[in-house]
């Protein structure tokens, strides 16, 4: 799922990754927007907020918006930056951003405990998963080549409308391509928005403890191809043996 790039990675990796962390992300946004009342795993609702508090000339606001998108960026910026510098090709270059991830998820599930709703710990426990969702993001992107994104869906709705759009057009003669690009839209749409119902429960059931799921769904994530790998192995090792 994270180990094959380019050529060799195939639509089923794409589409395990999309479930997985699709669900990740639409499970923090939702949790962390009860939590908080921010949206945590995307920007776009950012940038006109800060648009709108520019207008009021409410300078603190916008400062904590701008700070809010700084982060995002940041966290993009630093899993590409580390990812491209290890290498891409090399076994472990996605393991230091998924294990960050994780430390942030642990940070905002055991901090929240004391948490007061006052403004200063909101700021940082917000922007904290608007990092950590950053950093996710640019991971995905790189691993697949850009064909799947996590943490937000305005270019997913596009895309799939596109798509139907040209499977309509062209219903007789639909490719396998054209179906595969369709189908793996709708899963990370419905991934996202099965992690947002999850993540939304589970706050509400929970409180803060619920950020321990995203933990359980990035360590699935960062060892799922080696215990895939283990468990071939020991089968064919096993089928060689009767």
């Amino acid at each position: 799922m994270l180990r094959h790039l380019g050529e060799k990675r195939s639509f089923s990796h794409n589409l395990r990754l999309a479930v997985l962390l699709c669900l990740n992300a639409g499970f923090v946004n939702a949790a962390g927007f009860i939590a908080f009342a921010v949206l945590t795993t995307n920007v776009t609702g950012h940038a006109a907020l800060l648009a709108v508090n520019l207008a009021k000339t409410d300078l603190r606001a916008a400062g904590v918006v701008t700070l809010w998108l700084t982060l995002f960026l940041f966290g993009a910026f630093a899993s590409s930056w580390y990812i491209g510098r290890i290498g891409r090709n090399r076994p472990f270059a996605y393991t230091v951003p998924i294990l960050f991830i994780i430390a942030v998820m642990l940070f905002v599930a055991l901090a929240g405990g004391s948490y007061n709703h006052s403004l200063s710990e909101t700021e940082y426990l917000a922007g904290s998963l608007l990092l950590a969702m950053g950093m996710q993001n640019a991971l995905v992107s790189v691993v697949s080549g850009a064909v799947v994104r996590t943490t937000h869906l305005t270019g997913m709705f596009t895309d799939l409308g596109i798509d139907l759009s040209v499977a309509v057009l062209s219903r007789k003669n639909l490719n396998n391509v054209l179906k595969r690009r369709i189908l793996l839209k709708l899963v990370i749409i419905v991934s996202f928005l099965t992690g947002g119902v999850i993540g939304g429960v589970a706050y509400l059931h929970i409180g803060f403890h619920a950020f321990f799921v995203p933990v359980g769904f990035l360590l699935v994530a960062l060892f799922y191809d080696y215990f895939r790998i283990r468990i071939k192995r020991a089968i064919v090792h096993q089928l060689h043996k009767s």
